[in-house]
């Protein structure tokens, strides 16, 4: 079996942030913030996060924090809970939390929850239970997770849970591999993994698994990588 070959892994991701000006980058600079994250995160676990400039990676991010509190994708971008974890998530990985007001990020999280326990991804309002993922998990970091009704937060995201085992993004919603990760995810976070149905959800999951060997997001849908998280999922 091959190597892994970390050295062009590395010229790529940071070839990739060098291209300010392609085509690519300017249609994707509202995600910036989270490919920042991703590009990060990489580079990381092949041991090269020294090869970035750290300041230059925590001034462009303060930059794009907004006065709510809460981050946007990119510098000039409105604020997203989904930017906010990416942002929050990036400087933790630098230990470079003290440079940010936690509580008014926090303040921002909490804004963004809904009377029935749910989470609105902006001021728009629309409601996810990945944004309840989100929500749980950037104030957990923070240390700050006694901020949300966290009661009210575990009860909506049970309530999304379906009868064979999984989650859907709303109450009703279709059971999908994406909203299954993130609503296990918080579970465990709050510490009520016990609200689960075990063996049900495991079975859903290992149904996921194709002829060829890869895993779907859903019944009927082709694999993909990206439902490679069952697996994390199935670790919880």
């Amino acid at each position: 079996m091959g190597e892994l070959v970390a050295d062009k892994h590395v010229r790529y991701i940071l070839s990739v942030e060098k291209k300010k000006d392609s085509f690519e980058s300017v249609v994707m600079e509202h995600l910036r913030m989270n490919g920042a994250y991703w590009g990060l995160t990489a580079l990381d676990i092949m041991g090269k996060l020294d090869t970035v400039d750290t300041n230059e990676v925590v001034s462009w991010i303060m930059s794009c924090q907004h006065e709510s509190g809460g981050f946007g994708g990119n510098v000039g971008h409105d604020p997203h809970i989904l930017y906010t974890l990416s942002a929050v998530q990036v400087l933790a990985l630098f230990n470079k939390l003290d440079v940010v007001d936690v509580d008014k990020v926090t303040n921002y999280i909490v804004s963004l929850q809904n009377e029935d326990g749910s989470f609105s991804g902006d001021i728009w309002g629309e409601v996810d239970t990945r944004f309840s993922y989100i929500a749980i998990c950037c104030v957990s970091i923070l240390h700050r997770l006694d901020r949300i009704n966290v009661e009210k937060a575990v009860k909506y995201i049970i309530s999304c849970k379906n009868m064979d085992g999984g989650f859907g993004c709303t109450p009703g919603g279709e059971s999908h591999a994406g909203q299954i990760f993130c609503c296990v995810g918080a579970l465990a976070i709050t510490g009520s993994l016990d609200l689960i149905d075990k063996d049900l959800l495991g079975w859903w999951l290992c149904e996921r698994q194709v002829k060829s060997g890869g895993l779907n997001g859903r019944p009927e849908k082709l694999p993909d990588i990206m439902s490679g998280m069952l697996l994390m999922v199935g670790s919880f």
